[in-house]
Order: structure tokens, then C-alpha cells, then sequence
């Protein structure tokens, strides 16, 4: 056992030794119901570490099921503790307020009940091949033959132990039937290395629309072999767009899809700097329309700056799932959806895969279909008589 997986095992024992401590003891009045939580607990502790592993196996499923479950049980004990913490002291000045056994009792069966169905319910909304979103991106000045134009975003896929072929499979075959005309893919694809993974994302070559398509990278992808992964992406046909652009002819129209390395790829490779300026270096001045692949939202003031119309994004997973939709806020100017920033419009996906517990609430995965349509004043003047 590695050093790291001792410390994750010692850590765990603690954390589900003080849910123990705040759970079993209520539910005496149910012994069986006590009994199961303190196995299930003790287990969960045990399985935990087992998430950090890379192998695709029932135990690291198990061991990633396990922290998605703490999670729960975790903040649903600290919100009872603050509700019961509150009682007391009402109880004070109103001493009807007693917290009674039944109150205790209650509360913690509630807990215990609300995190087992919050982990199956979030297992089968990760689980599931994503649903397709449709947004409208009205874009000023758009010139008609891009009225409608389409894009299919698919972000944060996550392909790794528990995310495998047949899941990619039927995510590419229901982006297929879309009948996009430009695939993009922004990012945290996979989480291993190409020799570990590349018969799990080789489904991605068979991806189809009308112009191509075309990727960006993400932080996973710098955790995994970023290189590599740019290799075998290009082996599959996908454009990897590295602080580049292309420019596209569309009917008779003109559009540049431009793409830039992940906020923070200087960390791993001082040449793949996150620039949207470098990005769209050479490009048509006159090109209708510049839309901007990058993986964190936060790329956005840099991108409103450079000039680009529209910014295609992931990384958030929308938060994946509660309460930690909450603090994705404090990394990131967006969590999900359309946003506007002076000239530029962003899009967030929440993501068509998953990352760690297979576990989504509240923030279902998505295959976004983006349709590029005049904006408003502009469809009202065309259609006054």
C-alpha cells in the first residue's frame, strides 16, 4: 500500500468514524437500522481509498460509489448537527423546543435515507447517455447563410475507469444524428494515458458533421500525457486546435473557429500559454462570425478582448452535483449555461460525461446543440413588412 493510499484510508476511518459518532447513536431506537449504518459505514471507509485507482475494475467503482455517498451523508450530517445545534439554543428561551429522541432519532434515519437515494438517483443521471440541450446564440449582424448554423459541443466525457467504449459509442452516435455542422469537443476527454485508453476514445472517429471536428485541450488532458493525446486525437481526425484558428467557407459566408490550450497549460508546457490573441493571429478581418473553443469559462475577458463573438466551454460539470454546484462560482466567472460578457457570448456545458463518484444532481449532463440565429432586433426588421 503507497504512502498517499495509507494516508487516504487513515483519513477516511476518521471521517466515517465521527459519521458514526453522529448517526448510529440516534437510531438506537431502530437497532437493525443502526447495525446496517455502522457496516455500511466501516465499509465505506475501507472502499474509499479504492477511487484513486486508474484500473478499471468493480472496486474502483465501489471505492468512487463510497466518496460520492460520504459526500452526502457528510453535508447532510453537518446540516442536521446546525439544526439541532439551533434547537438547543432556542430551547433557551423557548423551552417547548426541546430537541426530543424522536427529533434525533428522525433526524438521522432522514440523513441516512436522503444520501442513499441522492447517490442511486445522481448513479443514474451519470450513468445515462446524455440528454441533447438545444440554446439559441443570437448573434448581431449575423449574414444569412449562418442563420441556423449548428454546433455540437460535447465536453468533459471523462473516459477513464469507469467511463469506457460503449459509453462513447453511444454518445458519438447521438451527436451523429444531430446532423451538426461542426463537432466541438472542449476538453477533460479522458483521465489516463493513450496507451491505457485509446480503444475507449477510438469511437470518436467516427464522429460526423458537415465541417469536421475539432478539439481543445483541458486540465485532465495535462494530468494524463497531454502530447500523446494530441497525437492520437489528430490519428482520429480530430483538428486539435492549440492557440490556432481555421477558417471556415459556409455557403457563401465566412467563419473562424479558433481554439486555445486549457487556463492553466503553462503549468505542464510553457508553449501551450492559454492565449485567445495568439489564437486568432492571421485571421480574416471580415470573417462574420469568430467562435472560440476553450475549456474554462475563465478564459472569457481575454476572449471578449480579442474580438471573438461566441466562447464555447466545460469544465465545470455545472457543479455535477449538490452542494458543490455552490463553489464553482468562486474559481469561475460562469457554472453553466448562456452568458454574456460585453460583445461575447458564452457557453457552458455541464458536461457529457462525468468525473469521480458517478453521481449527478442537478446538474444533468449534456450534448449541446448551439443554433446560430440573427439577434432580435435584426429577425424583427427582417420581418416587418
Amino acid at each position: 500500500m503507497g504512502r498517499l493510499t495509507t494516508r487516504v484510508l487513515v483519513l477516511s476511518l476518521l471521517l466515517h468514524a465521527w459519521l458514526a459518532w453522529r448517526l448510529v447513536p440516534p437510531l438506537a431506537p431502530w437497532p437493525a437500522i443502526a447495525a446496517a449504518l455502522a457496516v455500511l459505514l466501516l465499509a465505506g471507509a475501507l472502499l474509499l481509498p479504492a477511487g484513486l485507482r486508474r484500473t478499471a475494475d468493480r472496486r474502483t467503482l465501489a471505492g468512487l460509489v463510497a466518496l460520492g455517498l460520504f459526500s452526502t451523508l457528510f453535508v447532510l450530517s453537518l446540516l442536521r448537527d446546525a439544526v439541532v445545534l439551533l434547537a438547543g439554543l432556542a430551547a433557551f428561551a423557548w423551552p417547548a423546543l426541546q430537541v426530543t429522541p424522536g427529533f434525533e432519532a428522525g433526524s438521522a434515519a432522514a440523513v441516512l435515507l436522503g444520501a442513499l437515494l441522492a447517490t442511486l438517483w445522481g448513479a443514474w443521471n451519470a450513468r445515462r447517455t446524455a440528454a441533447v440541450v438545444d440554446v439559441e446564440v443570437p448573434i448581431a449582424g449575423l449574414p444569412e447563410p449562418l442563420h441556423g448554423f449548428t454546433i455540437a459541443q460535447i465536453s468533459d466525457v471523462h473516459v477513464g475507469p469507469t467511463i469506457r467504449a460503449g459509453y462513447v459509442e453511444a454518445i458519438v452516435e447521438r451527436v451523429n444524428g444531430l446532423g451538426a455542422d461542426l463537432v466541438a469537443v472542449t476538453g477533460d476527454l479522458v483521465d489516463g494515458r493513450v496507451e491505457e485508453l485509446a480503444e475507449h476514445v477510438a469511437p470518436l472517429a467516427r464522429l460526423r458533421s458537415r465541417h469536421g471536428s475539432f478539439f481543445v485541450t483541458g486540465n485532465h488532458e495535462y494530468y494524463s500525457g497531454a502530447h500523446g493525446w494530441i497525437a492520437e486525437l489528430q490519428r482520429l481526425g480530430l483538428r486539435v486546435l492549440l492557440n490556432e484558428h481555421v477558417v471556415l467557407a459556409h455557403a457563401q459566408a465566412t467563419l473562424v473557429v479558433a481554439g486555445v490550450a486549457d487556463h492553466g497549460a503553462h503549468h505542464f508546457d510553457p508553449r501551450h500559454r492559454s492565449d485567445p490573441v495568439a489564437a486568432l493571429a492571421g485571421a480574416p478581418a471580415g470573417a462574420a462570425l469568430r467562435v472560440l473553443l476553450a475549456h474554462q469559462p475563465r478564459s472569457a475577458p481575454a476572449a471578449a478582448a480579442a474580438g471573438f463573438h461566441l466562447q464555447l466551454s466545460g469544465h465545470t460539470h455545472g457543479g455535477q452535483f449538490w452542494p458543490w454546484n455552490h463553489f464553482v462560482r468562486l474559481q469561475q466567472p460562469f457554472t453553466a449555461g448562456l452568458h454574456r460578457l460585453a460583445d461575447l457570448w458564452v457557453y457552458v456545458s455541464r458536461g457529457t460525461g462525468y468525473w469521480g463518484p458517478p453521481k449527478r444532481l442537478g446538474a444533468p449532463s449534456e450534448i449541446t446543440r448551439l443554433r446560430l440565429v440573427p439577434a432580435v432586433a435584426e429577425r424583427a426588421r427582417s420581418a416587418a413588412p
